[in-house]
């Protein structure tokens, strides 16, 4: 079932921030993503200056602060493509890991993971709960091009186990973040979602950039964007 209304973070946790991005900082992620994702539809970014200089004094750091308060720090960032020869898709689900430095084993964290050489962990429920997710497309993203597929308020449903999103996708609906260049999309980091093969693909350059505001326990690092 599609939705069709407006979406609010406040309300449906996800919303589309127009123009969060200056011109200028556009043209570095761009020229950037050309430069880490060459032919690769996905990669980590990790260690760029001017890509730190964005997320945290720029405008998508500006806005973090403003959703998340003054501690907001980006704690992952990767780009996607998704092109004619790299068109995937993926089901319904919630995003239920983080990126730390080093493993720690600490009670409530687990299990444990290495993706694309980093140290992943599902963490306690909480600590997703408490993030957001910046989506900025330096591409259009239409209806056939593979938008985001948000479900409407499943944010608020806590940790739903992973054979039951599918189920609460059909019962609740489900609305596309359609996106202009330069728009950035902002969602529950807890909100269930999905991404479904692209109908006419072509270039769909995504920075995608996980913040909270929170510090991990008992001596956990968040990987972060930086050394």
């Amino acid at each position: 079932m599609h939705c069709q209304f407006e979406l609010r973070l406040n309300s449906h946790g996800a919303e589309r921030y127009p123009g969060a991005c200056s011109h200028e900082e556009l043209l570095a992620l761009a020229a950037l993503a050309d430069t880490v994702l060459s032919k690769r539809s996905g990669v980590r970014v990790f260690g760029h200056q001017s890509l730190n200089e964005i997320l945290i004094d720029g405008g998508m750091g500006r806005l973090a602060v403003a959703l998340l308060g003054e501690a907001a720090r980006p704690v992952r960032a990767i780009f996607f493509d998704k092109t004619a020869d790299s068109n995937w898709s993926v089901g319904w689900h919630q995003d239920r890991t983080i990126a730390v430095r080093a493993r720690r084993d600490v009670p409530g964290f687990g299990p444990w993971s290495i993706k694309a050489g980093a140290t992943h962990v599902e963490p306690p429920f909480a600590i997703i709960a408490g993030m957001i997710t910046m989506r900025v497309h330096l591409d259009a993203c239409d209806a056939d091009n593979a938008p985001l597929l948000v479900v409407p308020s499943s944010h608020r449903l806590g940790r739903v186990p992973v054979g039951q999103t599918g189920e609460v996708a059909r019962r609740l609906g489900h609305v596309a973040c359609l996106a202009g260049t330069g728009d950035t999309w902002v969602y529950a980091t807890s909100i269930i979602h999905a991404s479904e093969r692209a109908i006419v693909p072509r270039h769909r350059r995504v920075l995608q950039v996980d913040y909270s505001g929170t510090l991990l326990p008992s001596g956990l690092e968040w990987l972060g964007v930086m050394d």
